[in-house]
């Protein structure tokens, strides 16, 4: 719950900021984490029920929901807020130029993620995370996302495995949360399975791309 409060702080204390202005978006960030992170807790609670990973009942409270810990589903808010915040203060701050990335390139690593995803199709987590970050790579190429092509976008996944690896060492060494060896890889960097890696890139870009869209929806400049 700490870490929660933690990352949630200083965005939602700074949502009110005069120039950013974030508390005028939070309708569209609300209507993407009632998609996204809807099916990311979904594939949670079934993974969690499977023995794919599971948490600490010394770390966490007493009330669980699907067998998930309250703390682990409030990430599914505190984390999105914190980056669709970050993702807009970099906006503000920084104009967006255009990155060109050839066809050939997004279709060869998608192509490389679901290959991933066939070969370890025995283990769950190293497949499904495959699975969903070659999805979001070909939806945004040939969808036709402006995401595609802005600097902002992927200055925005960069920076975020900044607090990434502080929260996911704090929750994987204690641990916090622990993962069955037959769910992963094996090989850790460091305390996190490198799965983690796919897993944030997957979810930032999920929440970023259907956030945009209901910015445009809602008309929300």
């Amino acid at each position: 719950m700490l870490i929660n409060i933690g990352i949630i702080l200083f965005p939602l204390l700074f949502s009110f900021e005069k120039n950013i202005r974030f508390y005028r978006r939070i309708p569209a960030l609300l209507a993407s984490l009632s998609i996204v992170s809807t099916v990311y807790i979904i594939w949670d609670i079934i993974a969690a029920s499977r023995g794919d990973w599971g948490f600490s009942e010394f770390y966490t409270g007493s009330l669980r929901f699907g067998g998930l810990p309250l703390e682990e589903i409030l990430f599914f808010v505190t984390v999105p807020y914190a980056i669709i915040f970050t993702y807009e203060t970099i906006r503000f701050y920084l104009k967006d130029t255009k990155v060109v990335l050839p066809v050939w390139l997004t279709l060869l690593l998608a192509l490389v993620l679901f290959l991933l995803s066939g070969y370890y199709y025995t283990q769950y987590y190293t497949a499904t995370v495959m699975i969903f970050s070659g999805s979001f790579l070909l939806l945004i190429r040939f969808g036709k996302s402006e995401l595609f092509t802005s600097a902002n976008f992927y200055l925005t996944i960069a920076v975020s495995y900044i607090p990434f690896l502080i929260v996911n060492y704090l929750l994987t060494a204690p641990p916090i949360v622990w993962y069955s060896p037959d769910a992963i890889w094996g090989p850790r960097f460091i305390t996190i399975p490198y799965e983690d890696f796919f897993y944030s890139f997957s979810m930032i870009g999920w929440w970023t791309y259907f956030y945009h869209l209901f910015l445009k929806r809602f008309k929300i400049v």
